[in-house]
C-alpha cells in the first residue's frame, strides 16, 4: 500500500491521530492525469446517481439526421457536461462532487466508425482537473455500437457524493 493511499484511507475514515470528524470525499490520483485512480466516499456522504445524459441539439436548424444537428464528439461532450452541471446545481452540488463517471461513445461516422476519444478528452479537460475545479472523478470510457438517439455520439452517467 502506497503512502498516498494510506493517507487517503486515514483521511476518509477519520482515523487521524484518534480525532473524530466528518470525513470528506477523497480523490486519489496523479496530479498530471485527468482521472482519479480511486475516490473514497465515507459512509457519512449522501450519494446521488444521475441517469445518462446526452447532448442537446448544437444546430437545431440542421436536418435532424445530419451530423451537424448534435455536432461532433467534442461538441456533444461539452453539451452533456453542461447538462450534468445544471442537474447537479439543482441539488446544490457541483462537478467537484462527482466521484464516478461512465462515458459511452458511439463510433463517429467521420472517423470511420471509431470513437473520438481525443475530442471527448478535449471537452472533459475543460471541466475536471482545472485550477477552478481540481477534483477528478474515477472514470470508465467505452465505445458502444450505438446510443439510443440517432446522431448521439456521447452519453455520460455520473455518481456524485457529498458529506453534510
Amino acid at each position: 500500500m502506497s503512502l498516498k493511499y494510506t493517507i487517503a484511507v486515514i483521511l476518509a475514515t477519520g482515523l487521524s491521530a484518534g480525532n473524530s470528524f466528518a470525513a470528506d470525499v477523497v480523490h486519489v490520483g496523479r496530479d498530471d492525469f485527468p482521472i482519479a485512480q480511486m475516490v473514497i466516499v465515507p459512509p457519512t456522504a449522501t450519494t446521488y446517481y444521475l441517469s445518462g445524459a446526452s447532448a442537446a441539439p448544437a444546430n437545431p436548424n440542421a436536418a435532424k439526421d445530419s451530423p451537424d444537428y448534435y455536432g461532433d464528439t467534442k461538441t456533444q461532450t461539452l453539451s452533456v457536461l453542461n447538462t450534468i452541471k445544471d442537474r447537479l446545481a439543482e441539488q446544490k452540488l457541483g462537478l467537484e462532487d462527482i466521484v464516478m463517471m461512465h462515458i459511452y461513445l458511439a463510433g463517429d461516422p467521420a472517423k470511420d466508425g471509431k470513437m473520438d476519444f481525443a475530442g471527448m478528452m478535449d471537452a472533459y479537460r475543460q471541466f475536471f482537473g482545472t485550477k477552478e475545479q481540481p477534483n477528478k472523478p474515477a472514470r470508465t470510457t467505452v465505445q458502444v455500437s450505438a446510443l439510443a438517439g440517432p446522431g448521439h455520439l456521447v452519453e455520460i452517467e455520473t455518481i456524485a457524493a457529498k458529506t453534510k
